[in-house]
């Protein structure tokens, strides 16, 4: 499994959620779809990070970032 991958989609989906959540806030609506991909986001990034032997550190994303991005489309 790559949890790489998994770990770098959900970082990506949750930064496009937040203006999704914050626009939502600032017009007065429920942000009902955002926080739903929020938290899906957030399942992906803790089920990356629980299942990999070892975990991830705040010092590792950076680089495991790169590699997945260089990896696929590179």
């Amino acid at each position: 499994m790559d949890y790489d991958l998994y770990l770098t989609i959900g970082l990506v989906i949750a930064v496009f959620s937040v203006p999704a959540v914050v626009s939502a806030l600032s017009d007065n609506r429920t942000p009902r779809v955002a926080a739903v991909v929020l938290i899906i986001s957030g399942c992906l990034v803790a089920w990356a990070a629980t299942s990999k032997p070892g975990g991830y550190t705040l010092d590792q994303i950076p680089t495991v970032i790169v590699n997945v991005v260089g990896r696929y489309l590179g």
